[in-house]
C-alpha cells in the first residue's frame, strides 16, 4: 500500500453507530444513534469543504502489487456509495470485494473543523454493519496472501475479530486500530493483533487512565501489552507517538515535525494507512524508522483540508521515505 493511495480509516468494525466528537487534547464524546438512521448530503458543499466522506470498512496490503486491496466493503446503493466505487477505480484500487446493498444508506460521517485545524466527527455507520461473515469467506483467498491486514471497528466487532483471526491464522500481519474505542474490547483483540494502534482517547477508554503526555501514553501502552499486544503504538498528534514492544519493553517517544495544522481529520488514518506500507514492503526498517516516517506522512495530511483529499501522493513526498 502507498502512503499517496491510503483511503479513510481502513479496517473492520463498529458494535453501534455513534457520534464520536475529538478536540485536540480533550475527551472522546460518543453518544448512541438509530442504526436506521439516514444521512442525507448537501452535494454542492461537500465538495466546496469537504465535511462529508464516505466510510469504507476494510483494506489489506496485497502481495503483488504496491497497491491495497480491498477487504469487503459493503456501501449503500446511492449517490455515496457509487462515490466511492468510483474514487477506488480512480485510485487503481480493486473493487472486486465491493458490494451495494439496497438494505441500508453508505456509512457517512459529517466533519466539522474549527480555526486551530481540530475536528468533531459525527458518523452514522449505515451499510458497514452489514458486512458479515460470507463477505469475509468469498474474499479468504485474498486476505490469506496478503502481506498485512488493517482492522478497525467501524463494521461491527464480531466480525472485525473474525477477520483478523483468518488472517493471523494464515501468517498475515495484522495492524488493529481499536476506533472508535470500546470499553470492553474483546481480549482476542489484543493477542491477534501484531500491532495495536490506537491515539491518545482510545487508550484512555481501554486502559481507564487519562493520557496528556508522552509519559502517560507509555504507562497506558503497559497496561494494554500486559493484555497480550506483541506491539502497542499510541499515537499523540501533533507530539507524535509512543511505542512498546515485547522485544523492546521500555516505552519510547517519538516526537514528529511542528506544522500549523489546516484540518487534523484523518491524520490517524493517514498515520495507520502509511505504517501498513511500511510494514509490508519496508520489513527490513525498524519500527522507530518506520514511525518516523508515518509521523512525517500524517503531518503532511493535517496541512490540507479534507481527509482522502488531504492524503498525498507518493510523487508529492520526499525520496528519502522510499
Amino acid at each position: 500500500m502507498c502512503p499517496a493511495d491510503v483511503m479513510e480509516r481502513k479496517g473492520v468494525a463498529s458494535r453501534c453507530v455513534t457520534s464520536t466528537s475529538y478536540s485536540a487534547r480533550g475527551k472522546l464524546s460518543r453518544e448512541a444513534i438509530s442504526p436506521g438512521a439516514t444521512f442525507k448530503k448537501n452535494k454542492k458543499r461537500r465538495r466546496a469543504l469537504g465535511i462529508l466522506k464516505s466510510r469504507s470498512s476494510g483494506h489489506l496490503c496485497d502481495s503483488g502489487s504496491n497497491l491495497p486491496a480491498p477487504a469487503p466493503v459493503q456501501v449503500g446503493k446511492d449517490s455515496f456509495g457509487s462515490d466511492y466505487i468510483e474514487n477506488l477505480k480512480q485510485n487503481d484500487i480493486s473493487t472486486e470485494f465491493t458490494y451495494q446493498t439496497q438494505d441500508a444508506a453508505t456509512g457517512t460521517a459529517s466533519i466539522i473543523v474549527n480555526n486551530e485545524g481540530q475536528n468533531i466527527i459525527i458518523i452514522v455507520a449505515g451499510a458497514n454493519l452489514l458486512l458479515n461473515t460470507e463477505d469475509l469467506k468469498k474474499a479468504a483467498t485474498t486476505i490469506n496472501k496478503a502481506k498485512v491486514m488493517i482492522c478497525q471497528l467501524e463494521i461491527t466487532p464480531e466480525i472485525s475479530l473474525e477477520a483478523l483471526t483468518m488472517a493471523h491464522s494464515n501468517g498475515v500481519k495484522t495492524l488493529f486500530n481499536p476506533a472508535p474505542a470500546i470499553a470492553d474490547l474483546d481480549p482476542r483483540f489484543y493477542t491477534l493483533s501484531d500491532v495495536f494502534c490506537c491515539n491518545e482517547t482510545e487508550a484512555e477508554i481501554l486502559t481507564g487512565l487519562a493520557v496528556g503526555s508522552p509519559a502517560d501514553a507509555g504507562k497506558a501502552a503497559l497496561v494494554l501489552m500486559e493484555r497480550g499486544c506483541h506491539v502497542v503504538i499510541v499515537t499523540l498528534g501533533a507530539e507524535g507517538c509512543v511505542m512498546l514492544s515485547q522485544t523492546e519493553p521500555v516505552p519510547k517517544h517519538i516526537p514528529t515535525e511542528k506544522v500549523k495544522p489546516v484540518d487534523t481529520t484523518g491524520a490517524g488514518d493517514s498515520f495507520v494507512g502509511a505504517l501498513a506500507f511500511y510494514l509490508a514492503y519496508y520489513p527490513h526498517l525498524s519500527l522507530e524508522e518506520m514511525l518516523k516516517r508515518s509521523n512525517f506522512i500524517a503531518a503532511v495530511s493535517v496541512q490540507a483540508a479534507g481527509t482522502q483529499s488531504s492524503y498525498p501522493y507518493k510523487k508529492d513526498l520526499p525520496l528519502d521515505l522510499f
